[in-house]
Order: structure tokens, then C-alpha cells, then sequence
């Protein structure tokens, strides 16, 4: 098995090597092989993209970066382009409004003395997207 792939593999990556026994007086034509180096070359450069995008969003800055200090516990669309976010710095909570090239601090309030589980799942209660647009509209939001 070990010499059919070294034919494919001469005969891919040195088309020069594997068009060398052709008839006397004929030009070698190097369009074939010339044309598989570009396809093993496209694909090679794909999968360097394709690893890399895996690897950045695997250890990106967001694994690595705040050390646990920020954290991002729930979020709302108010508008086409613009939301409200739940984020907890230390022992604080803050409602953030998120638009296009602005970030405001709505609201902020000590985190509540309740569990780890009680605490997620009141953030993920319907009902808290639901204040959350509340207090955004009484405050003059859109």
C-alpha cells in the first residue's frame, strides 16, 4: 500500500516527476497536475481557516479574558438593533442598553442573596424579559 500513495503523492504535489515518461517529442502537459495543486492548495488553506475560527472561539479572548469579574446573565431585544443586558460585575448587577456605537447604564442593583440555581432561573423566567422591557419603556426608551 505504501507505493500507490507515494505515486499519488509524487503525482500530486511534482506533476514535473509524474508527466516525465511521456513519448518522445510530445510536450508534457503540466494543466492537470498545475490544476489538482490548486484544489489541494484551496482546500489546505480552508481547513487553516475553518481550524482557526475553531480555535479562537474555543480559547478566544471570552475564555480567557475578565477571569470570571464580568459575566453576561441575560439579554433582550428592545428594537430592531438595539437591547437591554443583564451583567454582573462582582456583586453588582447592571441593566445595560446596547445601540449601535453606544452602551448606557440603565439600572443597577446589589445581587440578590439567593442560590447559584435560584439565580439563573429567575433570569430565565419570561417574566423578567417582560420587567425588563417595562422599566425600559418607563425610563423613555423606544
Amino acid at each position: 500500500m505504501l507505493v500507490p500513495r507515494f505515486f499519488l503523492v509524487t503525482f500530486f504535489f511534482f506533476p514535473a516527476i509524474a508527466f516525465a515518461a511521456t513519448a518522445p517529442g510530445i510536450a508534457p502537459s503540466p494543466v492537470f497536475g498545475g490544476f489538482i495543486q490548486v484544489v489541494l492548495a484551496l482546500l489546505l488553506v480552508l481547513a487553516a481557516i475553518a481550524g482557526s475560527a475553531w480555535l479562537l472561539r474555543r480559547f478566544g479572548p471570552t475564555q480567557i479574558g475578565s477571569g470570571g469579574a464580568l459575566r453576561v446573565l441575560g439579554g433582550v431585544m428592545v428594537g430592531q438593533r438595539e437591547r437591554l443586558m443583564l451583567v454582573e460585575v462582582g456583586e453588582t448587577w447592571i441593566i445595560v442598553g446596547v445601540a449601535p456605537g453606544r452602551v448606557t447604564a440603565v439600572h443597577s442593583m446589589p445581587r440578590p442573596a439567593q442560590s447559584e440555581q435560584q439565580v439563573q432561573a429567575m433570569v430565565q423566567q419570561p417574566k423578567f424579559a417582560e420587567w425588563l422591557k417595562a422599566a425600559w419603556q418607563k425610563r423613555g426608551g423606544a
